[in-house]
């Protein structure tokens, strides 16, 4: 959770609106109920029906136009499948860093 809020304190310095969900299927339920969203953030590992990764794939399979970034703290991963155009980034996360590439995903804020 704390890692949550940090994450979440970087993208509004950074000018953009978070929006929060606790695992994946939040995640999905929130994408099914919006059309403003541009970016999604998500952890390899998290709560829920599907781990992050899954919920990348997901994503890119029902809103292809939605960027994704995927974060983990795990460092000895395997090579991880992700959705073409998505971005990764170890623990921890840099705020210039992960701004910077959100931007160069989405634009300024």
């Amino acid at each position: 959770m704390m890692l949550r809020m940090r994450a979440v304190d970087m993208v509004e310095d950074a000018g953009y609106t978070p929006i929060e969900a606790l695992d994946a299927d939040e995640a999905v339920a929130i994408l099914e109920s919006r059309s403003d969203i541009a970016l999604m953030c998500t952890d390899i590992q998290m709560p829920g029906s599907m781990d992050g990764v899954g919920l990348a794939h997901a994503v890119h399979a029902r809103w292809p136009s939605i960027k994704i970034i995927v974060v983990s703290g795990q460092l000895n991963l395997p090579r991880i499948d992700l959705p073409p155009s998505s971005r990764f980034f170890g623990k921890p996360l840099e705020a210039g860093q992960l701004i910077a590439q959100m931007r160069n995903m989405i634009g300024q804020a």
